[in-house]
């Protein structure tokens, strides 16, 4: 059996490949997913009772998710804010003709970039910063600032979240790629 701690130990022991081609989904993978999202820290077993379907299903399901890299991680979802981090911006970065993989290098090696994006527009790259406070938040800017890759950049300080980071509505629009192998399921709710 598969339990949660098996399956942090396997993402960060053998990392799913960037899929070139999206993964077809079915009902079933859907109905996983979900359970997966909603009942964050269930296992394989109950994962499958909650779908009512075998657990080597689930299990192959997830395996196959993971291969396909629809299941990028087991990595708890960190609220920054909550763990002392009150100040976010978002900073778009112009950089030097060709440079990308030594901002990337640059930018990873800096703690309060949370995430960058490679972006088109009036920017090159996207990054989410944070920090304990406006001067911790001037430090990350002033470091960024500082690679040498960076040609000038450009930030909005976050007052407040309006929508927080979210997948499961997004997969809800998809039409399932066929019917399902697995023998018929219905998710079981609790109350």
């Amino acid at each position: 059996m598969l339990d949660n701690l098996n399956r942090y130990e396997l993402y960060h022991t053998r990392r799913a490949p960037m899929s070139r081609t999206p993964a077809k989904l079915d009902e079933l993978d859907l109905a996983i997913l979900t359970a997966m999202h909603e009942y964050q820290k269930a296992g394989i077993l109950e994962l499958s009772r909650r779908t009512r379907v075998a657990r080597a299903t689930v299990q192959s399901r997830i395996g196959r998710m993971e291969e396909s890299g629809v299941i990028a991680s087991y990595d708890p979802q960190i609220d920054v804010t909550a763990a002392g981090f009150d100040v976010q911006a978002f900073v778009t970065l112009e950089i030097a003709q060709g440079a990308l993989d030594a901002v990337a290098a640059e930018l990873e090696a800096i703690p309060g970039v949370l995430e960058a994006y490679a972006t088109t527009g009036s920017g090159d790259v996207l990054c989410r910063i944070g920090a304990d406070s406006h001067a911790g938040l001037q430090s990350v800017l002033l470091s960024i600032d500082r690679t040498t890759s960076v040609v000038r950049s450009h930030s909005v300080i976050v007052l407040s979240t309006v929508v927080s980071r979210r997948t499961l509505p997004l997969l809800r629009t998809l039409t399932p790629a066929g019917t399902s192998k697995a023998p018929a399921y219905r998710e079981v709710r609790e109350g």
